[in-house]
This record gives C-alpha cells, structure tokens and sequence, in this order.
C-alpha cells in the first residue's frame, strides 16, 4: 500500500494553493474549455468540507445565488484549478458544517477569526 502511495504522490504535480478549511471564504479561479476557446471563471463561496487524502482530496464549495444554494466540488489536484484565493478565515467547531443547508440569511453567516 506504502507503494501505490508513493508512486500515486510523485505523478500528480505539486500546486502551491493556500491552506484552508471548512468555514472559510475562498475564490477558486478555474479554467473553461468551451469548444476551442478558454476562459477563466471563479467560484466564491464558503467551504463546507474537505474529503480525502492524497491525491484523490476534494473540497465543496456553497455559495448562494439568486436566493438558492449551489455547491460544487473540486479536486485539489485538478489541472483545471488556477489558484485559490482566501477571503475570510470562519471559525466553526465542524469540519463538515452541512447545517448550513438549512439555514437562511443572517443565520448562515459563519463568524470570523480575528
């Protein structure tokens, strides 16, 4: 196992992102590939868990547009992932924090570290 591991860390290539967590603010800047054009876009929102390990991590992302909630999912080590840039620090006693989902306005507001 201590082998697949290992070979597993040394193909996927290193990004420099910033360490975050659930409760944070962040901006993920991702590339779109719509026919042969590309374009950047970025998703800014509030991460609610981090899943994985290694190579095969992932983060979800909430954000509400429009009055309605949409989440999304990203791989860490996804080639498409521009950069991350860090908004606010949330101090929140989870590190899945889904009762999110259920809350509306000022109630789903996530306090900051200081």
């Amino acid at each position: 196992m201590d082998i697949v591991n290992h070979i597993s860390s040394e193909l996927t290539p290193k990004k420099d992102l910033p360490k975050f967590k659930s409760g944070d603010n962040i901006t993920v800047f991702y590339t779109i590939k719509e026919g042969n054009k590309q374009r950047t876009q970025f998703f800014k929102g509030d991460v609610i868990q981090r899943k994985g390990s290694g190579s095969t991590e992932t983060f979800t992302i909430r954000k509400i547009s429009h009055s309605i909630g949409v989440e999304r999912i990203f791989p860490i080590n996804s080639p498409t992932i521009e950069k991350i840039e860090i908004n606010k620090r949330g101090r929140v006693r989870r590190a899945r924090i889904f009762y999110l989902r259920k809350l509306q306005g000022k109630k789903a507001r996530i306090k900051e570290v200081r």
